[in-house]
């Protein structure tokens, strides 16, 4: 689970409800200060248990490198609510509400970010239709399935969620956690806790699942034409993806490829600033162009 150190958006980002033609979305929109033109807009998408507060802490550095970024919670996630059947999380599904979303933004071409689940879901929808696309950013999201390890934590989830309520899983996960754990939460613990009772059990369920079986679609993403520019960001450490298999997939792609030093798999929060940096810096060489990294 990413913790991001605030659930309060920094002045430069405004919350609210984006209507799309599938629906509201809840989001925070962070434009450049006084006015100025953004260089571009970004579509920033969370990972699994997670929601657009993951990306809070990058919000005002993009915004002073120029950048309009909008990151949302997709259905079924924290302040979107969603319906209580598992197909409503199918991944195309979720990938239609991104193509929505962009274009609802009413700005033309975006740039796409996806946090680990996130990215899965934007390559699905990249696939569904990369026309309303910039580029796309991969961030600790792998090109197949999570690692052994993360299969069988997502299941032990999955199993706690048939039996027990949402209350009583978040009672029993923060049992578990270290308290090094604890103590970064500090003060964000019930905004942490509300965010995990908001969420839709059925969304857990079905893109866990997913995560869980996802097949590896990156010779698809590597044959579009025209090449849709692709960075791909990690830490120095992730166990969700080992990272040499991040490094793979980056050459297949013939990507950008970017760990960040100090990180583990959320970059975004762990941080932000530097991430947010070499992020803009890939936006800035594409701004206007589909062509490789």
């Amino acid at each position: 689970m990413s913790r991001p150190p605030t659930f309060t958006p920094p002045p430069c980002a405004r919350s609210y409800a984006l209507r799309t033609a599938r629906g509201d979305f809840a989001v925070l929109d962070a434009a450049p200060a006084d006015g100025t033109e953004p260089k571009g807009t970004a579509l920033l998408l969370p990972g699994y248990t997670g929601s657009k507060e993951d990306f809070i802490a990058m919000l005002e550095p993009l915004a002073e490198a120029g950048y309009r970024t909008v990151s949302v919670d997709g259905r079924g996630q924290y302040e979107t609510p969603g319906p209580a059947d598992q197909q409503a999380y199918e991944q195309e599904e979720l990938a239609r509400d991104v193509l929505a979303q962009a274009d609802a933004l009413g700005v033309g071409r975006v740039h796409l970010l996806g946090h680990s689940l996130g990215g899965q879901i934007a390559r699905a929808a990249v696939l569904l239709d990369p026309a309303p696309f910039t580029t796309l950013t991969l961030m600790s999201s792998g090109p197949a399935q999570v690692a052994p390890a993360q299969q069988e934590k997502i299941k032990l989830l999955s199993d706690a969620l048939a039996v027990m309520t949402m209350g009583q899983v978040w009672e029993a996960m923060r049992a578990l956690d270290p308290p090094e754990d604890a103590d970064e939460a500090g003060g964000n613990r019930e905004d942490l806790r509300r965010r995990w009772l908001l969420h839709n059990p059925a969304q857990l369920l079905a893109t866990g699942r997913r995560l869980s079986v996802e097949p590896d679609r990156v010779d698809e993403l590597a044959a579009l034409e025209p090449p849709l520019p692709v960075h791909v960001v990690s830490g120095i450490r992730d166990d969700t993806w080992p990272v040499a298999l991040l490094d793979a997939m980056a050459g297949r792609l013939a990507a950008r490829r970017t760990r960040v030093e100090g990180t583990e798999h959320s970059p975004n929060t762990d941080r932000p600033r530097e991430t947010a940096a070499t992020v803009a810096r890939f936006w800035d060489d594409h701004a206007g162009g589909r062509n490789r990294a």
